[in-house]
């Protein structure tokens, strides 16, 4: 049977099964073929289709799976227990994939910090997805030191950070800022991303005195919003 002759939802599945029976929705918009559907919003129908087939279950947002493969894919991924530590860290280091990628489609060199190079976004090692084997030389070393630990940085074409993203998926908020402080001469943005539920956390500690030379400059991102970012990757140019 032709592609053509197929419904919307099963080409989904096939592309799905192709990838290895799972997808993000940045992945299914770059790889089904659209030419024959007839709606001008793909990436919504897509997105659809997902969410309300039965053949689907989520594995974090903007991240789905088919039915058939749960068992082999919360295997591949170390999920299978929910374990709750696994689950922190596969999460952390998703946000941090999906950073990575938006930071490359948008032409940035790309950082994540050396104790972060080995894990896991999705099947590859953050390393392989980064432009940057270190960070660049920009600062003063007992600077330099604590922006090395930042969990993505994107620097620019003159070698200078351009953005500072930490992701705060259960660890103190309040860290990241400080971190934040430390670089605040910098001309470049400063991202806390984190769930929804954090928003409130966040600003409640942005409020405290110390942190008013930055109050400012803080950006506080969801993680729905890192997902739809990189969802809309190959047809418009985002920079969070």
């Amino acid at each position: 049977m032709h592609n053509k002759m197929k419904t919307q939802t099963e080409q989904v599945i096939d592309v799905m099964r192709q990838n290895g029976g799972y997808a993000t929705f940045g992945q299914l918009n770059h790889l089904i073929d659209f030419s024959t559907w007839k709606t001008k919003t793909p990436y919504a129908t897509v997105r659809r289709i997902v969410q309300l087939s039965d053949a689907f279950f989520k594995i974090q947002p903007g991240l789905w799976a088919l039915k058939e493969f749960e068992n082999d894919v919360l295997s591949k991924f170390q999920l299978k227990t929910q374990n709750r530590r696994q689950v922190e860290l596969f999460t952390h280091s998703y946000y941090q994939g999906l950073i990575v990628e938006i930071g490359n489609m948008n032409k940035f060199q790309t950082y994540v910090p050396p104790q972060d190079k080995n894990r896991l976004f999705l099947e590859k090692p953050l390393k392989e997805l980064t432009g940057l084997p270190e960070i660049y030389n920009f600062t003063y070393p007992e600077i330099l030191r604590k922006a090395a630990t930042i969990d993505v940085i994107w620097f620019n074409e003159r070698k200078l950070p351009h953005s500072f993203f930490e992701v705060e998926h259960s660890t103190d908020i309040q860290n990241s800022l400080t971190k934040f402080f430390e670089l605040q001469d910098y001309f470049a943005r400063f991202f806390i991303i984190a769930d929804e539920s954090r928003r409130r956390q966040f600003s409640d500690i942005m409020k405290k005195s110390i942190f008013a030379p930055i109050k400012n400059r803080v950006i506080f991102a969801d993680y729905e919003n890192i997902v739809n970012q990189h969802s809309n990757m190959s047809k418009t140019k985002y920079v969070i």
